[in-house]
């Protein structure tokens, strides 16, 4: 992550840090969280760490089930929305560190658990987070992964495009190749890869970040005449009772070290 990208992620998720626990945004949907910590399979005597966590959605999720939960981000606001959560959930085996996924300040080998969850479309190197990820997984313990898939390939530089006009500490979406590379080139083994599609409501998606009228206006435009027939978009978007949904498509990985 580049100094600048960094500012930007802090920028954007300072203003997204009082929504981002609304389920209305579903980035905190509790039945995909739940399902999340039943494939996690994680036992009592378990250290987890989440990476890039924003308010520890997941980490807040598997606390009951773990013996300890670290959640790191690089953003302070958003740590802070977290740690209030936990706290009136009594949630007392967390600890929130900040500071950086491609510079994880922990030992080799510190957890049973290593996840990161809609966080690496923000990195300009996937490959330094990621690395670092599996450095401080113990040998035998899970990598796992969740991030929006790519558009297809013709489309993948407007998605993203759009993508920046509402947040612009997006960077790229990544194919399913190139997650599942990811894994590979680490020398992980992948034991679980799926696709699951979570239906995004366009006005909440564009609230969360508190993007401008102006450009509201654009991305809705966009997205009207994709669905008139026009050009697309990569989001393949739909109109279900009077407003503008599209599905994003995110991927599960669990990979063993």
């Amino acid at each position: 992550m580049s100094g600048t990208n960094i500012k930007e992620i802090q920028e954007s998720f300072t203003i997204q840090a009082g929504n981002f626990n609304d389920a209305s945004m579903n980035f905190s949907e509790e039945e995909y969280l739940a399902y999340t910590v039943s494939e996690a399979a994680i036992s009592k005597t378990d250290r987890i760490l989440e990476v890039a966590a924003g308010t520890c959605a997941c980490g807040r999720a598997m606390a009951p089930h773990a013996a300890s939960v670290t959640c790191l981000d690089v953003t302070p606001a958003m740590l802070e929305s977290g740690k209030m959560e936990a706290d009136k959930k009594q949630l007392y085996n967390m600890v929130f560190v900040k500071g950086e996924a491609g510079s994880l300040p922990f030992l080799d080998g510190s957890f049973d658990i290593v996840i990161s969850r809609l966080a690496f479309h923000h990195f300009t190197d996937v490959q330094k987070p990621f690395s670092e990820m599996k450095r401080v997984l113990r040998p035998g313990g899970k990598l796992i992964l969740i991030d929006m898939e790519a558009a297809q390939e013709e489309l993948r530089g407007r998605e993203d495009e759009i993508e920046t006009w509402r947040d612009p500490s997006h960077v790229r979406n990544l194919s399913r190749e190139e997650i599942k590379g990811l894994f590979l080139e680490n020398a992980l083994d992948v034991v679980k890869f799926e696709s699951t599609k979570i239906p995004v409501n366009l006005q909440a998606w564009m609230n969360l970040t508190k993007t401008a009228d102006a450009m509201q206006e654009k991305i809705t435009g966009c997205m009207m005449d994709e669905i008139a027939g026009k050009d697309r978009t990569g989001f393949m978007p739909y109109q279900k009772d009077g407003e503008i949904y599209f599905d994003q498509r995110w991927l599960l990985i669990i990979g063993k070290k």
